[in-house]
């Protein structure tokens, strides 16, 4: 197997391909900060050159087959032939605010882990408007519950559901309530549910 060159092309070249040639509505960073921004996460990283169709499969050290993402959303990039795929997969994982990404992403993991969106958890509970405030403001003081894995600028899913449920705990604590735990597998919760159709 040859070793692999590194690639040529620069970071502004590629920044400045793709301000001419894609509209940044609808992705998480402007193009005015795509140099210094992940493409998916938004997040103020070091960035890599990630090839749009992989160089294993013929693409092209050249602006237009690469875009900018941080060290962990490159692993996760759709590694296909088809250039469309990922401007799909960038508009899809957009989010409106930078560093908001992750927190997203905790949505979705803290539903996969409990089996319920946060806020089905927060009409659950019948929780005034006041509550709800204290609950966002709780957030606020989520390091002191968490910490990132080395090497990473930013909470991880799991960590981020994880700190959702603790807060949720707490609530639950103070207004003598009880926190329902009902763990089940992603794959049995499925099945139950095609069974019950």
């Amino acid at each position: 197997m040859q070793k692999r060159k590194n690639i040529k092309t620069t970071i502004e070249e590629i920044v400045d391909y793709w301000s001419e040639h894609e509209n940044e509505s609808g992705l998480s960073i402007d193009f005015d900060e795509a140099n210094k921004r992940c493409w998916r996460c938004g997040h103020k990283r070091k960035l890599e050159r990630c090839h749009i169709v992989p160089a294993s499969r013929g693409g092209e050290d050249t602006p237009s087959n690469l875009v900018l993402l941080c060290k962990d959303c490159h692993k996760e990039n759709p590694n296909v032939t088809d250039s469309e795929i990922m401007w799909d997969w960038l508009r899809a994982y957009a989010v409106p605010f930078y560093n908001m990404f992750w927190y997203e992403m905790g949505l979705a993991e803290y539903e996969r882990i409990y089996g319920i969106r946060i806020i089905d958890e927060i009409k659950k509970r019948n929780m005034p408007l006041e509550d709800i405030k204290e609950i966002q403001g709780m957030m606020k003081d989520i390091s002191s519950k968490t910490t990132y894995h080395f090497g990473s600028g930013h909470l991880n899913p799991a960590t981020v559901a994880g700190a959702y449920r603790m807060l949720l705990k707490e609530y639950d604590k103070k207004h003598g309530l009880i926190t329902e735990k009902k763990i089940t597998s992603i794959i049995s919760r499925q099945l139950k549910s095609e069974y019950d159709k």
